[in-house]
């Protein structure tokens, strides 16, 4: 594409962000749509002060990553009931009239990642994980009717985000007690260069007839590579990513996204 004085500004707002995926996710997206926008990383430090300077340079949208899902929220005008829930957002549209409204697609994506194998309506899913990524996915599948069961390395935590779902809770060492529609990882054990781990004992997989796993560095995590020889139906973490994407491109654009040209595009990424 030709950058020029129409063209749109998108990004991503977060410290660091020069690791993500999503500058060529999204401009692959608005290549295949021949969209004349652009999306840049914007390493930031301060959620206010970046926010600020989006806001009078006319930026139409960004993504907010890691330390800022949070902190953005005391600068932002509107907020999705959803993402309210969650305390968090993920995902930045200016409006017309320069106001910020923020959402939160994290729980989107998980959930359309899991709906290529279940209908999550009145099922069980077993989470681990209590971060943030975890309370976006525990609020996103209750969203969608499921039952969610929490289990985390950290007591503290657990009990607290276990509290804010509403949900059962179990130590990581019970495992092998619960049985489940499905198994959520939510947190980076199995993430280079930790490959060699996972939480969940291989005699226990048979228990969850569908295993996702957020992890998307590798692609085939410990976890799935032992869900799959368990006989379970596996999702890899570019399934969450990359609909977490779509959802924000649709919201950004009002177009519908191009699912096969992002999903090319990281491919080639994480493949590199």
């Amino acid at each position: 594409m030709q950058i020029n004085g129409a063209t749109e500004i998108y990004g991503i707002i977060g410290n660091p962000v020069a690791h993500s995926l999503s500058p060529i996710m999204h401009n692959s997206g608005f290549a295949a749509l021949g969209l004349n926008k652009v999306y840049v990383p914007f390493a930031a430090t301060d959620a206010a002060k970046a926010l600020a300077g989006c806001r009078a340079l006319n930026v139409r949208g960004l993504s907010v990553t890691i330390p800022h899902k949070e902190t953005v929220l005391a600068h932002i005008d509107s907020i999705d009931p959803v993402a309210e829930k969650i305390g968090a957002v993920n995902t930045l549209l200016f409006q017309e009239n320069r106001t910020i409204h923020g959402l939160n697609t994290d729980w989107t994506g998980a959930n359309r990642a899991l709906e290529d194998e279940l209908d999550l309506k009145g099922k069980t899913v077993l989470l681990l994980g209590a971060g943030g990524s975890a309370r976006a996915i525990g609020f996103g599948l209750q969203e969608a009717g499921a039952r969610v069961i929490l289990a985390s390395r950290t007591a503290g935590r657990l009990q607290n985000l276990a509290r804010a779902l509403g949900c059962d809770r179990v130590h990581l060492g019970e495992i092998e007690t619960v049985q489940a529609d499905a198994l959520v990882n939510a947190t980076s054990v199995g993430m280079k260069p930790l490959e060699a781990a996972t939480l969940v004992p291989a005699e226990s997989l048979g228990n969850f007839p569908v295993v996702m796993d957020i992890v998307y560095s590798p692609l085939e995590t410990r976890l799935l590579r032992e869900a799959k020889t368990a006989g379970c139906r596996v999702i890899n973490g570019l399934a969450m990513l990359l609909y977490q994407g779509m959802a924000q491109f649709e919201a950004w654009t009002g177009r519908e996204a191009p699912a096969e040209a992002m999903r090319s595009a990281l491919m080639k990424a994480i493949d590199g």
